[in-house]
């Protein structure tokens, strides 16, 4: 079976937490960038990857790199891939994205059509036609240009992987559920501990947490682009790994994960969401106000997304409401708090230093990730 270069884009900041999720799925991680992780894999590892990977983006087999510093050099080495080994005659093929950094060759447009040609021109040769119906299976494709280094991949994905398929309503602003999933690896969260969202909007953090206590992998109950790739991969291996995933889940797992928020519609989003990812029964959803913030056991987490300001009016409340946080989680006894915001005055509204601030890109929004950790519960006899 054939091995492939396997490019997974994720959030600028947490290519550690994907790395060390591809190493725990079996496969050689042989290159960590700026926002993604390469790692060598077989056909199997494209199904496998798709469906259990939660802080990725997309899955996608590198298909070529190449130095171009002009537009003639771009078309000559797109050429020059064997794109044959990829495409059959009659597929659906095009540029999807083209993003450049610190590179002479920088306009999206231009890099898409002049890539499109070359590949018809290859494909031209190879075929012995002139003329491509592309009415088959759809082969998008993605390159990345840094500082004139040129890598070229298909994308086995189709929508991002941060599109579970539970999600159908959402709140304002909310969090990627690929995003969450990597902030919740970041803290020593496990299932058998209490985990509260007191700003859940739609129910990111708490879905993902409890699909994660399960054992539900995240690509179990959506499709990809490349399952109908079958002279690459296999349609057995998608069932393979959809039977493995299967096999690892534990639905009626014991949790402690609660959700709140203040506004009654968005309790009722995130039932509805919670429902769909299958994890409504793990998890409790109520009305409830940061500032009623409180909870009998110890050794609990706060794993939260609060209201970043984006707005003037908002801005301006901002003090108040993180006053407020810190102070519910000062009357916690021997809690944990994990809190990601754009807010610059977070740890100083929230009157607590925190142990670690992690500097983490959310798109093109710079966020932090503040980390108060609590102590450690003392161990069961």
């Amino acid at each position: 079976m054939d091995r492939y270069d396997l490019i997974a884009p994720c959030h600028f900041g947490l290519e550690s937490v994907l790395k060390r999720e591809i190493t725990d799925l079996g496969y050689e991680v042989t290159q960590v960038e700026d926002g993604r992780v390469t790692f060598l894999g077989d056909a199997e590892a494209v199904c496998r990857a798709n469906i259990f990977l939660r802080t990725a983006e997309r899955i996608l087999i590198k298909a070529g790199n190449f130095h171009a510093e002009t537009f003639e050099e771009l078309f000559q080495g797109t050429k020059s891939i064997p794109w044959e080994a990829f495409i059959p005659e009659d597929g659906k093929f095009w540029i999807t994205k083209a993003a450049s950094v610190k590179s002479k060759l920088f306009s999206p447009s231009d890099i898409q059509s002049i890539m499109k040609k070359a590949m018809v021109e290859r494909l031209k040769e190879v075929y012995h036609i002139e003329w491509f119906k592309e009415s088959g299976q759809s082969f998008p494709v993605r390159v990345f240009l840094m500082k004139d280094e040129v890598t070229v991949a298909l994308d086995t994905t189709g929508e991002s992987l941060h599109k579970r398929g539970y999600r159908k309503l959402t709140a304002k602003a909310p969090i990627a559920e690929n995003l969450a999933a990597a902030l919740l690896m970041l803290t020593p969260w496990k299932k058998d501990r209490i985990l509260v969202d007191p700003f859940c909007g739609s129910g990111t953090f708490p879905i993902e947490a409890a699909m994660m206590a399960a054992g539900i992998a995240p690509g179990m109950n959506r499709s990809f682009t490349a399952e109908s790739w079958r002279h690459l991969i296999p349609a057995r291996q998608w069932y393979d790994a959809v039977e493995e995933a299967t096999e690892l889940m534990n639905p009626d797992v014991d949790t402690d994960i609660q959700g709140y928020d203040i506004d009654d519609t968005m309790v009722s989003i995130a039932r509805e969401n919670a429902r769909l990812a299958g994890v409504d029964k793990l998890i409790h959803f109520q009305k409830r106000g940061v500032d009623q913030l409180s909870h009998s056991k110890k050794y609990g987490f706060i794993v939260t997304n609060p209201p970043y300001g984006e707005r003037l009016e908002e801005k301006q409340n901002l003090p108040a409401l993180y006053r407020v946080i810190g102070e519910r989680f000062k009357s916690l006894d021997s809690w944990s708090l994990y809190l990601i915001t754009a807010y610059e005055q977070a740890e100083n509204a929230l009157g607590l230093k925190a142990a670690k601030n992690r500097k983490i890109y959310n798109g093109m929004m710079k966020t932090y990730f503040y980390q108060f950790p609590g102590p450690k519960p003392p161990k069961r006899q």
